[in-house]
């Protein structure tokens, strides 16, 4: 794999397993931006942030894991796109309702654009309303 190929994918293992800004900032730019069409994530606007956001879905999804789907690097336009999917069960506690016992496998991509060797933008494509109802939150 090519650097900005290993670098996203440390970035996408360390993010989806909980790992929050910690385990994440040594692949990203101190101000790394984010963006999602989705209402869950509507004021998350750096990656900062996000690594955070996904580092607190483990508390009422203790469970939570992913299965990376595919992978791909465009060097022509220095970024770098993972699908995966993540599974996981409302156990713990946390979110808008009492645990529900419910489980999810939410479709996503994450887009990761590169400034250097280091990750400037990501953008999230998932359908949080879909997921969202799958753990019972609506």
């Amino acid at each position: 794999m090519t650097q900005i190929g290993d670098t996203a994918a440390q970035f996408f293992d360390a993010c989806e397993t909980g790992g929050g800004w910690e385990a994440c900032a040594s692949f990203c730019h101190d101000d790394a931006t984010f963006s999602a069409q989705a209402g869950a994530l509507a004021d998350v606007g750096t990656l900062e942030a996000y690594t955070e956001w996904m580092k607190g879905l483990f508390t009422p999804v203790p469970d939570g894991n992913y299965e990376l789907r595919s992978f791909a690097v465009d060097h022509e336009r220095q970024n770098a796109s993972a699908f995966g999917v993540f599974r996981g069960t409302h156990t713990g506690e946390g979110g808008p309702v009492p645990p529900s016992g419910k489980s999810v496998a939410a479709e996503y991509v994450y887009v990761m654009e590169f400034d250097g060797d280091k990750i400037r933008h990501m953008t999230k494509i998932w359908n949080d309303g879909f997921t969202l109802q799958q753990l019972g939150w609506m």
